[in-house]
């Protein structure tokens, strides 16, 4: 049950395997670079199990935990040592008694210890390889001078293990060079998929660039793009780890905040550094760990030491897996963790064979003692060892689960299916180089190893599980997870529950995940937080997952998530900025305040314009019109008639047929005034000035000539118009800068003519200019006697429309820049035009209305004078008013009077 049994021949002392096993370990130090000195118990053998049979497999388990400095090995490990060597065995059981599978062929074993350590499962393993080494022993004699006899070593032909990825590397180093295949059962780092380094490596579990990849999809799907690692030091950690980081760099679309390698041998403290590091990055709440049991624990216990309990979404490995001791004391820090574990089964039938075990029938497990008293808390009575008090003696009538916890471990069902992958491709090979021989043929004897890997390669069979067992071109099993919850809060049974399943791709039940609390809702994980509507993103150099959001503002709207742009000039952006809408069109509506004042204005004008024109039409013969010049006040009176109606041609909806009469009318109505006003006043200048000179009338002042003056003044006005319409057609525009306000929710667009300021002040610049000509005219006739005729008047008036329309200027130019343009400028026109005219009317024949209405006896013919005679009043009434200036000068001047 132990090493082989020695000889009692004395040559057998001398040849024993010590020297061998020394010389062995020199040889292989050299080619596995570790030093002789790194094996503990040298010069003893191995403890190992050793079970007789046709063809042999050798077995690497853990069945003891790491020792502590200067020791080897540690605490016997019940489930990932015992377990799964009990799993092998029973595997073997099974395989030997099927009749169908290597018929009348018998597997043997040779399984030793690895303790957890990669260099003492280099040591353990050398007896897998020294049969396969030839020996010198020519220098060797027994006393009596005779050669000796050195029994030969069984022959492993393959090897089930190793268990962690550290130990199956460093074993797969040795095995390959003599050609030896091995199956793990529980090795995952992804590195041992690499052919070219360990070619007779295969594994039954998937490797860890299929668990990353599941890992990177469960991100994805929890819609987390900022994550943090941790990995434990060590080929299983940063393997694992490097594979998340390179799977997801291919993916895109995930950063990693922090990625941390927690020590082999940390020191005190070191847990609570690596959680201030993970909140650097505090966004990345989610945390990627491949780790061992101790240091999720510890990094567990860290958090919650922090008052982070909640904060950090774990996302943990199959070394996690399902496993209930990283998380003891620590459940309110793990909940919401989602963990990953191979697809597994519990075999019913390992169970039944296990609980069965006892002192008495497993005495081929050399580790089975030791595993009882751990098990049952006892102590079995052994030769030569002092029993401790205070301990219960083993009876040996324990019995497992009944008197103890069991729990079947979760890699049981990999290790029998990697027993049953070697027994297949023996078979294989048996039924290939040895058709109908029962046993071992010379073909398989020995087992060549580069045939047995290709066997081992080609198998497919159902496995213990009943899912199919296979092996790719890197010796890798199909990657099947089931995916794992932990929940706590609002479950009848808190612990871990299946959420889904990843097979190639990822199969997540979304509306079962529950986190701290009980929230439903996905916690987020992501550097950047979405921006709001409007807003783009600005990448920050570097980090492809965290940016900047910048409004989107003005008038511009969100090309991509990326690019603002602007909109058309005809558009507006929408409340979201996801796109442009049309902008709403404009005009002055008749209801709006800005048209009621000028309209109610220009009504009131046009009604007693009208009332004048009537009356004088009605009283056409009466001395007061007669003597009023009845041809001008009519033209004038047309005049005021058209200032006033141009009030509404400006607020009526413009179209081409309004803005032709809008140009026609708007400078014609005061044209058509201040060309009569002026012909008047120059009539009236002329008189007066020629009277000084001769007794003579001047020319054309008869009311033919005058009515002639003011076509032909009014005839400039209208050609001018003519020739603009000639050389650009009247339309209407949409102005969309005139309201266009920084918030683009009040943008409207102006429906109007094409009539901008210039044309406008140039279409009444021509009236204007025989405004200004007539006020110089009324200037000029100022010392006309006022009981004479309208000169006074008219000079009232055109001093009073000055004023009107300089107070005009700065008002309508003043307003160019302001939102409301269009209406202030339109009722700046309309109300300044109404008023001109109304003081046209008011000054000049309101007065007559009054008295031919109200005073008819007023309206009676006057003596007729001469021309001599008005001239002569004339210059009597000018010397009368120079002799009073003289007076208030304080000079006194005796004038004589020529009109004597």
């Amino acid at each position: 049950m132990t090493s082989e049994a020695r000889s009692s021949h004395p040559c057998c002392w001398l040849t024993s395997p010590f020297r061998y096993q020394t010389w062995l370990r020199l040889t292989l130090a050299l080619l596995v670079g570790t030093g002789p000195g790194s094996w503990a118990q040298q010069g003893t053998l191995p403890q190992s199990i050793k079970i007789e049979g046709d063809i042999t497999l050798g077995g690497l388990f853990p069945m003891h935990s790491r020792g502590a400095a200067g020791v080897p090995c540690g605490e016997i490990k019940r489930e990932k040592g015992i377990h799964r060597l009990e799993a092998m065995l029973y595997a073997m059981d099974q395989i030997n008694s099927d009749p169908d599978l290597l018929p009348n062929i018998t597997l043997g074993a040779r399984i030793l210890d690895t303790c957890s350590r990669d260099t003492y499962a280099l040591e353990q393993s050398l007896l897998f390889v020294q049969a396969l080494i030839q020996k010198d022993t020519s220098d060797v004699r027994c006393s009596n001078g005779e050669p000796p006899i050195i029994p030969k070593p069984e022959r492993v032909v393959g090897v089930i293990g190793a268990s962690g990825s550290s130990v199956s590397i460093m074993v797969a180093n040795v095995l390959r060079l003599f050609s030896i295949p091995q199956i793990s059962y529980a090795s995952t780092a992804p590195e041992l998929s690499d052919k070219s380094r360990y070619e007779f490596f295969s594994r039954v579990v998937p490797p860890d660039s299929y668990q990353a990849q599941a890992m990177v999809d469960i991100v994805k799907a929890m819609g987390w793009n900022y994550v943090s690692t941790l990995a434990s030091e060590g080929n299983y950690g940063e393997s694992g780890v490097d594979a998340f980081l390179q799977i997801s760099r291919e993916a895109g679309g995930l950063c990693i905040g922090q990625s941390i390698k927690i020590p082999r041998e940390p020191r005190p403290g070191e847990f609570e550094k690596i959680i201030k590091r993970l909140m650097e990055t505090s966004n990345a709440r989610g945390v990627i760990i491949f780790a061992n049991e101790d240091d999720i624990k510890r990094v567990l216990q860290s958090a919650k030491k922090a008052n982070l309990t909640g904060h950090f979404l774990f996302v943990g490995s199959d070394s996690w897996g399902a496993k209930s001791s990283p998380i003891q004391d620590q459940e309110d820090v793990a909940e919401g963790a989602v963990t990953i574990l191979p697809k597994r089964a519990s075999i019913d039938g390992f169970d039944q064979y296990f609980t069965s075990r006892s002192l008495e029938n497993n005495r081929r497990n050399i580790w089975f003692a030791e595993f009882w008293e751990d098990d049952f808390k006892c102590k079995l009575t052994r030769p030569g060892i002092k029993y401790e008090l205070g301990r219960r003696k083993c009876t040996g009538e324990e019995r497992i689960s009944h008197h103890s916890l069991y729990e079947q471990e979760g890699k049981v069902q990999f290790v029998i299916d990697a027993v049953y992958a070697m027994a297949h491709a023996l078979h294989s090979m048996h039924v290939d180089l040895c058709p109908g021989y029962m046993g071992v043929c010379e073909k398989m004897d020995p087992v060549e190893g580069q045939m047995l890997l290709q066997y081992i390669r080609a198998v497919s069979f159902n496995g213990s599980a009943g899912t199919g067992v296979m092996f790719n071109e890197n010796g890798d099993a199909p990657g099947r997870y089931d995916i794992f919850q932990y929940q706590l809060s609002n479950v009848s049974n808190p612990g871990y529950k299946v959420i889904g399943q990843w097979t190639n791709h990822l199969r997540l039940n979304a509306e079962e995940m529950q986190w701290s609390g009980g929230d439903r809702k996905i916690p987020e994980s992501v550097c950047s937080f979405p921006c709001e509507s409007g807003e783009r993103k600005k990448m920050v150099k570097g980090v492809p997952c965290c940016w900047h959001c910048e409004l989107c503002d003005g008038y511009q709207y969100m090309l991509d998530e990326f690019t603002c742009d602007m909109c058309p000039f005809d558009m507006r952006p929408f409340k979201n900025r996801t796109g442009c809408r049309s902008t709403p069109i404009i005009k002055l509506e008749w209801s709006s305040p800005w048209a009621i004042i000028p309209v109610f204005l220009a009504i009131l004008g046009l009604l007693a314009t009208t009332g004048c024109i009537a009356t004088f039409i009605r009283f056409n013969d009466t001395p007061i019109v007669r003597a009023s010049g009845r041809e001008l006040s009519y033209v004038l009176l047309t005049g005021i008639f058209l200032i006033y109606l141009i009030t509404f041609l400006m607020i009526a909806e413009p179209s081409t047929a309004v803005c032709a009469f809008r140009r026609l009318l708007l400078g014609l109505g005061m044209c058509i005034s201040y060309s009569a006003m002026l012909t008047k006043t120059n009539r009236i200048y002329r008189i007066f000035e020629q009277g000084k000179k001769s007794v003579s009338p001047p020319k054309f002042i008869s009311p033919g000539s005058q009515l002639i003056i003011t076509f032909i003044l009014i005839g400039v006005q209208l050609l001018g118009v003519f020739i603009w319409f000639g050389v650009m057609p009247p339309h209407t525009i949409i102005d969309y800068e005139e309201q266009k306000p920084p918030n683009p929710e009040l943008a409207r667009g102006v429906l109007k003519c094409d009539m901008s300021d210039l044309s406008l002040i140039s279409c009444l610049s021509y009236s204007i200019l025989l405004m200004i000509t007539c006020t110089v005219y009324a200037i000029k006739s100022r010392g006309v006697p006022e009981n004479f005729n309208e000169a006074k008047p008219i000079g009232f008036t055109m001093y009073t429309t000055c004023i009107i329309w300089l107070a005009f200027v700065p008002i309508f130019f003043g307003t160019a820049q302001s939102t409301e343009k269009m209406f202030i400028q339109t009722t700046t026109l309309t109300v300044s035009m109404s008023l001109s005219a109304t003081v046209s009317l008011g000054m000049l024949y309101i007065p007559k209305v009054y008295v031919i209405i109200c005073h008819p006896e007023q309206n009676v013919q006057k003596r007729k004078r001469s021309f001599k005679a008005v001239v002569r009043a004339a210059t009597v009434s000018t010397h009368l008013s120079q002799k009073s200036n003289d007076k208030q000068n304080g000079e006194s001047k005796i004038v004589p009077d020529r009109s004597q």
